[in-house]
Parts: C-alpha cells; structure tokens; sequence
C-alpha cells in the first residue's frame, strides 16, 4: 500500500541457527526459511482482510481482494503483502491520513438513488440519469441561501402553461438547504475530504509476524527434515 509491506527476517540469527546443526539440516534452513515466511505472509493477508471488513464501511469483494501476496523462496527469503495499485491509490489515506479520493474524480455522494449493497451507485446509473432529457449536470445557486450544489438534478415535469395553461410555478416540492425548489438533487458532487487512518496495515502486519515467524519456521524445520530424510 503506496510502500507495500515486506516481510524480511534477520539473517545473523538464520546463521546461528546453521552453526547449530548438522551439514544435512543446515542444507534445509533455506527451503525451510521460505516456506515459513510464506505461512506467515499468507496469515498477514488474511489478518488484513479480516481488518479491511471490520473497520471499512462495506468493502466490496474488489477492495478485499486486492490485498496480493509475492511469495519467497529459498533464494529470496523476503514475501511481499500488498495492495494492488488501483485499491492503494483509495485506500493509502485510510493508512496514512490525507484526503478521500477515488482516482482524482469527484465523489459522487447518492441522494435520490438506489445503491448496491456495498452502499455505491451501480456503474450504470449516471449513464441512465443523463439519457433523460429532463436531466442535467451542473452547479446551482439559491440566491436566497447563497447556496451552490454541483451535481446530477431532474427539472420539474413541465405543466400545462408550456401549452398555455398552468405551468411550472410553484411546483416546489423538494427543499434544498431549506430553500424550496423544482429540482430535485439525484447525486451531489463533493470534494475529497479528510480521510482518518483507521487502517493500520502495517502495525497489524508487523504483530502477526512477530507472533507467528519463530512457530512457523520450527514447524517448517520439521517438515523439511522428515521429507528429506525419506
């Protein structure tokens, strides 16, 4: 996430651990070191999601998924947890503060709208809204409050004076900012705003290697010495 998280180990430890054991099980220590780093590479990536789900407001699948994981080996004993370019660019102020953004476009906050059950507009749905010829894009200002809304609005359904009757005025059933008006707002444009860092990915990376490693790497010294010695 903008720097992924890496998990290394100390070397100088792998070392005594070597000191420690026989020519066979120091030829072990490499294979055996990677796939404990991988064991618990994997646990950070689940510890991550199951994070994602509680403290997000209900990510979808997509979010969920983009925490990735490059695996070690015993040439490279160093595993990678990451997120995905396209989620960390949402995500990043989540974990290090700064404003809410999704790729630099304005925040469409939905107001006359259904939403999916993520609490976010189908794909389709401006799209929809704008093939109406009773809808625009644009900003409004209410003179009497000062007020200026960007977003997607409908116009009032056009009476009878078009054909010389009754009309539009007074056709003010929706109220904005406590101003009364025609329009209605279907989705508000907003600007990025603050976002707080409630995600500490790397804090709940850091505790699950920490707890897990040492538990892992024994186990995997064990494994690896019973199937060399077949």
């Amino acid at each position: 996430m903008g720097s992924a998280m890496s998990i290394r180990i100390d070397t100088s430890q792998l070392k005594k651990l070597a000191r420690a054991l026989d020519d066979f099980a120091k030829k072990q220590v490499p294979f055996a070191t990677a796939q404990a780093i991988n064991a618990v590479a994997k646990q950070v990536q689940a510890a991550e999601r199951v994070n994602m789900a509680r403290v997000l407001d209900r990510p979808t699948p997509f979010t969920l998924n983009s925490i990735s994981v490059k695996l070690a080996n015993k040439s490279s004993l160093t595993a990678m947890v990451y997120v995905k370019d396209i989620a960390a660019a949402y995500l990043l102020p989540y974990e290090a503060g700064g404003l809410n953004k999704l790729n630099s476009r304005t925040l469409l906050k939905p107001v006359e709208q259904k939403v999916n059950q993520y609490g976010n507009l189908p794909r389709t749905t401006v799209k929809r809204l704008l093939a109406r010829p009773n809808v625009f894009v644009g900003r409004v200002r209410f003179k009497k409050s000062g007020q200026v809304i960007d977003g997607i609005w409908e116009r009032p359904a056009y009476g009878d004076r078009k054909q010389g009757g009754r009309g539009t005025k007074g056709n003010t059933q929706h109220k904005i900012g406590g101003v009364r008006t025609g329009l209605k707002l279907l989705i508000k444009f907003e600007d990025a705003h603050a976002a707080m860092p409630i995600l500490g990915y790397q804090s709940l990376a850091r505790k699950v290697v920490g707890a897990a490693f040492r538990r892992e790497l024994d186990a995997a010294m064990k494994r690896a010495m019973a199937t060399a010695r077949r």
